[in-house]
């Protein structure tokens, strides 16, 4: 499952975020749900268009991003101090 192929962003739909498969339910909704405690059981009874597989896409999209975001942090910080240094 590659979660490219669920996660989309449509400029015009809700703001440019991320949704999930084009739907109205962002991958920060779904996110919010998971981090307050709801089961993943819980989101596919209360929004039945929702797949196992579109819950493991948020995971892996805001893991990669994550990721992307922290490396590039550090590498900006590495980059500052090595020509800080060198000028």
């Amino acid at each position: 499952m590659n979660y490219k192929d669920i996660i989309t962003i449509e400029p015009g739909k809700r703001g440019g975020q991320p949704t999930i498969r084009g739907m109205r339910i962002t991958v920060y909704d779904v996110l919010k749900m998971l981090s307050s405690g709801m089961s993943k059981k819980k989101i596919l009874i209360d929004f039945p268009e929702l797949t196992k597989d579109d819950i493991q896409a948020v995971l892996s999209y805001a893991s990669e991003r994550e990721h992307f975001l922290t490396t590039t942090s550090h590498e900006a910080s590495f980059r500052s101090k090595h020509f800080a240094q060198a000028g």
